[in-house]
């Protein structure tokens, strides 16, 4: 019994191919070309905000490193690479089937259709949301808990895929605690961290019986967009809180939500 991933192609996403191997659970790997991780300044911008715009993004690097450095890729494990285009076109669908996985694990890579997971009955596949569900679906999810000044409320949720944006039943979630010496993207990568260790051990476990029924998330909860972000939001958090909201939170400066994860693998 095995895993398959499909994910992007960035340090996060290797990270996680390199704790599923060690664990001995994956057998193969669709690796999707991304855009560049540092993205240029957008024309037209104020000089101000062009700044915060640079440092945002080079802080988002910096932490990626800092967190995953440049994980190798696994020996002798099968890859195949895709674009956005090219993701669902039955070059994929070969490939699964020749890795015959139990489980397909998606993580930071485009929507899989409907036709490729229909050719693979009897795999079941689960996708892997970089935010806490069903408060923060959608994208730039590990942004919006310290813009809306309730950090601890970064997680990760890897649940059934749907059709639903993030919407599928909860299989497994993970915060990470908070520390006051971290910034917005720190925060973010202690948490896809703690989330790429912890799972493999329970994955494997989870292999050896039979796959458990997520919980269904009953409330819509936000689905954040990828219109509701613009550039003059950096300004909460480098000009009002100078990139200090893990620590405004732990000294109890501001409150917010207090996260509740979900497991049906313990």
């Amino acid at each position: 019994m095995s895993i398959t991933i499909i994910t992007g192609d960035h340090p996060r996403h290797r990270y996680l191919a390199d704790r599923l191997a060690e664990a001995g659970i994956l057998t193969g790997w669709i690796i999707e070309q991304r855009k560049p991780f540092v993205p240029e300044v957008p024309a037209g911008l104020p000089d101000d905000l062009g700044r915060l715009f640079a440092l945002h993004f080079r802080r988002r690097e910096e932490a990626e490193e800092r967190f995953f450095g440049q994980p190798s890729l696994p020996d002798g494990l099968r890859m195949h690479y895709v674009t956005p285009d090219s993701l669902n076109e039955q070059a994929s669908v070969d490939f699964l089937k020749t890795c015959a996985p139990r489980i397909v694990l998606s993580y930071g890579c485009h929507k899989i259709a409907d036709a490729v997971m229909a050719a693979l009955p009897g795999t079941t596949f689960w996708n892997t949301h970089g935010g806490l569900s069903p408060q923060y679906r959608g994208v730039t999810t590990h942004f919006w808990p310290s813009y809306m000044l309730e950090p601890q409320m970064t997680g990760m949720t890897l649940h059934e895929t749907t059709s639903a944006i993030d919407g599928g039943a909860i299989i497994h979630q993970t915060v990470a605690p908070l520390d006051r010496n971290d910034g917005l993207h720190d925060i973010a990568g202690r948490t896809v961290k703690a989330y790429a260790d912890e799972l493999p051990p329970l994955l494997r476990t989870v292999l050896e019986r039979d796959l458990p029924s997520g919980k269904v998330q009953k409330t819509s909860g936000k689905i954040w967009t990828s219109a509701d972000w613009r550039p003059d939001h950096l300004r909460l958090i480098y000009e009002v809180y100078n990139d200090r909201i893990a620590a405004a939170a732990v000294d109890g400066l501001i409150q917010g939500r207090t996260p509740i994860c979900m497991s049906v693998l313990a």
